[in-house]
């Protein structure tokens, strides 16, 4: 009997790999494979475009920057060191940092030599090098009074009552000398983002003031708010603005201290430093990365065609795909990221002449630095994503495949292991946070006290902190958190896992890997490529035979005397549709079976192993309980 044509089972193995990168696709011939490799070329090419933008928007300097501006007021000089911004304990504690290290680290009017500098329109250079755009601002948030219930009993002792802050206990009436900005209320713009504070969420409007552009001048008027109680009990918030430009390395920095005074009392101090860039334009580095922007549209409209085709040909199938449904993901984000990008470039471009027209005014750059830096957040997802994206075209090396079916076969265990898991570690971060809440910083929260847990099972504890707060509930809570999570349920999730690599690494086994398929595809058209390039022979004299990878077997394709084809030979049959006969041996030893064959024939051995062991362990107990069943009549006899 002839073995069936080479180009036939080549199509089929490499059907085989097209399905893998694509799913729901089917390949028929090399040249959909060659497309499919080409497909991933153009994907690397794409993901090396959007490398290259992601990176072309930040650069060490924002991190000196941002670490410069820090600690310059946040660190004070030892002169200030019972004034600096994190030494703030009161409302008092802040008009010393607000008349001392805040305006002397705003006005650099001095050279280190004592001497006088000259500023051009009175402009200040923070370090010499950072230019003050326009003037800082301050402004304050409060809460009426009587905004929180008085007990009765204490009624008579307690006139006045401001709660913590809330957007509808927020005051808006004026108050004080009532004849300044200062002392009424400026309501927020639609496009101002609240604040995410340490005990609060506020909002962008409330009582403000800036400061003048001449450093005494400034001096005079902070003291005159001082002596005029500026700040009131009802004051919950206190923010202060302002913005510089570094034109050595083209960088914006938007800095905004943060003081809070909670209803307990006290002062919480927080800061942001947001060192972004805005002028996008300027060198041939930036217009080659406006060159890899319009790649980057590019690839996006053929991608979103792309999909667009699938979805209507495959319909509700295509969302059965995590592959395709990470392909949409893709695209929304980058689509947004486009969008945000447009509107950035348009934005700045219309602002800055204003924001900058009348240097005795704050100019806003905080919305512009906050929108920039979600719009690099959003790309550094997209780009995680992307590089994710890469494990669907190597799909086809035997790891990855043995990682994919190992994650998706224990999937369902893995899930009612977590249904376990996570009820007792809820349940202990419940207790957590309930005995020691008060008193531990890390449980002082229900959501403090998840992220303490994971950091105990990751070694990272504070156990006299435990301790100190409860001595007897302290030990058994670490003792028993340890013992029953870390010993006892992560051991139990590693051995799901590890049993079922195990089963995977031992069908692979008995599987031909698709690696070594592709393997001799990339080898087969690299011989084809050295032939037409004349840079080799070509090869006649190996037979057909050992081209076509074939081997000589005891059973044939079809099976002689079996009358079976081979497509009747199942996975996991019951018995074998043909029967051996020493007769035929002359006849088989010169056949030859297929690939898809001898895979199919392993795949039957592997599960007769099965069956037989499953039965030798059944006899094995029926004999053991044979004994037992006869020692017990002998003991009954006697």
């Amino acid at each position: 009997m002839e073995p069936p044509a080479a180009p036939q089972e080549e199509d089929e193995e490499l059907s085989s790999f097209c399905g893998a990168v694509n799913p729901g696709v089917s390949c028929s011939s090399e040249e959909e494979v060659k497309a499919t490799l080409r497909e991933l070329v153009i994907y690397i090419v794409f993901l090396t475009d959007l490398c290259i933008l992601t990176f072309g928007m930040v650069s060490s300097d924002m991190y000196h920057l941002n670490n410069v501006m820090a600690r310059l007021f946040l660190e004070p000089y030892p002169e200030y060191a019972d004034s600096g911004f994190q030494s703030i304990r009161s409302r008092a504690d802040f008009w010393k940092f607000a008349e001392g290290p805040l305006l002397d680290g705003l006005f650099w009017d001095k050279w280190y030599s004592n001497t006088t500098e000259t500023l051009q329109n009175n402009d200040s250079h923070i370090y010499y090098e950072n230019l003050l755009l326009g003037v800082a601002q301050i402004r304050q948030l409060k809460v009426r009074n009587n905004t929180c219930s008085i007990y009765p009993y204490f009624q008579t002792l307690l006139e006045d009552c401001y709660s913590e802050y809330r957007y509808r206990a927020e005051d808006t009436s004026d108050f004080g000398l009532m004849n300044d900005s200062e002392w009424k209320y400026t309501s927020a713009s639609s496009l101002s983002p609240w604040y995410w504070g340490s005990v609060g969420f506020y909002s962008g409007g409330g009582y403000l003031f800036t400061l003048p552009k001449s450093k005494q001048k400034s001096v005079e008027k902070l003291e005159f708010l001082r002596d005029n109680n500026w700040l009131t009990r009802g004051t919950r918030a206190v923010f202060t603005d302002f913005s510089t430009y570094n034109a050595n390395i083209n960088l914006f920095c938007v800095i905004r201290l943060v003081v809070e005074f909670p209803a307990t009392g006290g002062a919480i101090t927080s800061s942001h430093t947001y060192s972004v860039k805005l002028l996008r334009y300027i060198t041939p580095y930036d217009y080659f990365l406006a060159f890899c922007e319009v790649v980057f549209c590019l690839f996006i409209i053929t991608f979103l065609i792309q999909e667009a085709i699938k979805i209507v040909k495959l319909k509700k199938t295509y969302f059965t795909s995590t592959w395709n449904c990470l392909d949409l993901l893709l695209m929304v984000i980058s689509l947004l990221a486009i969008a945000f990008n447009i509107y950035r470039t348009v934005a700045v471009s219309l602002l800055m002449e204003e924001l900058l027209s009348d240097a005795s005014v704050y100019p806003d750059f905080y919305f512009l630095a906050y929108w920039q830096v979600l719009y690099n957040n959003m790309i550094a997802v997209n780009i995680f994503f992307a590089w994710i994206k890469i494990f669907k075209y190597i799909s086809f090396n035997k790891t990855m495949m043995q990682l994919s079916s190992t994650l998706s076969r224990c999937a369902k265990d893995i899930l009612g292991f977590a249904i376990m898991f996570f009820i007792i570690f809820f349940a202990y971060a419940q207790l957590g946070y309930l005995v020691f809440g008060a008193k531990v910083e890390e449980f002082s929260s229900f959501q403090n006290c998840i992220f303490t847990q994971f950091r105990i099972v990751l070694g990272d504890f504070n156990f006299e902190a435990i301790e100190a707060a409860n001595r007897i509930l302290g030990p058994i809570y670490f003792i028993t958190f340890v013992f029953f999570v870390f010993f006892i349920l992560l051991n139990m999730f590693l051995a799901i896992i590890n049993d079922t690599y195990s089963e995977v690494k031992a069908d692979f086994e008995v599987t031909p890997s698709q690696e070594l398929q592709i393997r001799k595809f990339f080898s087969r058209s690299c011989k084809k490529a050295l032939v037409n390039l004349k840079l080799k022979k070509p090869e006649t004299d190996r037979t057909a035979d050992e081209s076509l990878g074939r081997f000589p077997a005891v059973f044939s394709s079809p099976i002689p005397g079996s009358h079976v084809e081979p497509s009747e030979l199942q996975e996991g049959s019951a018995e074998p549709p043909w029967k051996y006969s020493p007769a035929e041996d002359t006849t088989t030893a010169q056949g030859y079976v297929t690939t898809a064959e001898f895979q199919q024939l392993l795949r039957y051995m592997a599960t007769l192993e099965k069956e037989i062991n499953r039965i030798k362990e059944k006899l094995r107990r029926t004999v053991k309980r044979t004994q037992l069943l006869n020692e017990a009549v002998n003991k009954t006899a006697q």
